[in-house]
């Protein structure tokens, strides 16, 4: 007798995928770990493999969770750029891309950020006016994604 699968609550990450982001009639499976030791997943409808920080800030980043949290507690206290370098050892660059990423997932961001490390939205809403003052750098998409954050998050 066959054994009957885990709960898999990851859908599709691919695009041209007929079952891209639906729950209903998936069929992921869970194909071993990757070098960065984050989960690998293929879905059997479009034979794509993804990983289980696809369509996240996480995604293509070396630095670990617990790093980019702690960039986003320095960014939430109003540090520079550079001062977080020195702070964390990390690259400008590095931080400046972690921050564009940010921008374009505000919305996942702002969840996290709210949830997981159990900030204010008042501290929340001075991140990302962080953000938005560096918004010359940011692109287009980050922009939109931003803007929409800022226009849910304002007090009616």
């Amino acid at each position: 007798m066959a054994r009957s699968r885990s709960k898999i609550d990851i859908t599709c990450q691919n695009p041209k995928c007929r079952f891209y982001l639906k729950e209903k009639g998936k069929d992921i499976v869970k194909r071993g770990k990757n070098h960065a030791g984050h989960q690998q997943y293929y879905c059997n409808h479009c034979s794509k493999w993804f990983v289980e920080t696809a369509n996240t800030p996480l995604y293509h980043k070396h630095l670990s969770k617990d790093e980019i949290i702690n960039i986003c507690k320095h960014l939430v206290e109003k540090n520079g750029i550079r001062s977080i370098e020195r702070l964390t050892g990390h690259h400008r660059d590095t931080i400046s891309r972690l921050l564009e990423d940010l921008a374009e997932h505000a919305a996942f961001v702002n969840e996290f950020l709210i949830q997981e490390l159990e900030l204010t939205p008042i501290e929340c809403d001075e991140l990302w006016s962080f953000v938005k003052k560096n918004k010359r750098k940011l692109s287009q998409a980050a922009q939109i994604s931003l803007k929409k954050v800022m226009l849910g998050s304002t007090p009616a």
